[in-house]
């Protein structure tokens, strides 16, 4: 059943449930968004309830049958999907000879079988109705690794998604679909929590690290700015021009 205003624009939000994913989609419903909201247990979440606006589904996003899942939730409840937010990931630092082909499945099934299948979902649908956008949450790190950091699996996971992003941008500009990267250094979220933040704000030139709202505002901006396509937004104080980590 369709439910709420038909003319607000209609997000799939992954990873929705912390961090980055659960502050776009606390700010998309606060701007009259309708939202279909996923992670792994979502409907358990202290900060998300289900309402007119807000549509919760629970599932891995790396599988196709969550995917589908996901799309029909916000085509059912809401009758589109204007606008698709890749926000689920996963980062396990280990040096690069010790990963196991278990830490590969688990990373490769989050970082890009989690996006790959849902945003095949998002684009038949927003190809039928000749409009869509699709953003992906991105990293830094695929632009200036650190130095001796143990990174190097999380890196080739991530790193596809610029690319990803402008493939769809030219395969799809004529349905009128659009997709942009954004790529953040250290945000401040529970994935640190536990973590040396006066160290982490150093990776930054600009000492400090990034706020998720600040991810919020570009995503935001990418939103009213319909010629912006195929772009990679950074945010991470100047990081991946060059300057020295």
């Amino acid at each position: 059943m369709i439910t709420s205003s038909s003319k607000s624009p209609v997000a799939i939000v992954t990873g929705a449930s912390s961090g980055i994913g659960l502050g776009i989609t606390t700010a998309l419903v606060d701007r009259g968004y309708r939202v279909a909201a996923n992670s792994r247990t979502i409907s358990k979440s202290k900060d998300l309830k289900h309402s007119a606006n807000l549509v919760l589904a629970d599932g891995d996003i790396g599988r196709k049958d969550t995917a589908v899942r996901v799309a029909q939730a916000a085509i059912e409840h809401f009758g589109r999907i204007d606008l698709l937010v890749n926000s689920a990931g996963i980062y396990i630092p280990k040096p690069f000879t010790e990963y196991t082909p278990e830490d590969f499945e688990t990373l490769v099934n989050t970082n890009v079988a989690g996006y790959f299948f849902i945003t095949q979902q998002a684009v038949a649908q927003m190809r039928k109705q000749k409009s869509g956008h699709v953003v992906s949450i991105g990293t830094v790190l695929t632009d200036q690794p650190l130095a001796g950091a143990p990174n190097s699996l999380p890196v080739i996971t991530k790193s596809t998604l610029p690319a990803f992003s402008r493939a769809l941008a030219m395969e799809f500009l004529a349905d009128g679909i659009r997709a942009n990267t954004i790529s953040p250094g250290v945000v401040d979220t529970p994935m640190h929590a536990n973590d040396d933040h006066e160290a982490l704000k150093k990776l930054h030139p600009i000492h400090r690290l990034v706020q998720v709202s600040e991810i919020v505002d570009a995503l935001l901006y990418l939103e009213s700015a319909p010629m912006v396509n195929g772009e990679n937004i950074r945010i991470d104080g100047g990081a991946h021009a060059g300057a020295k980590w």
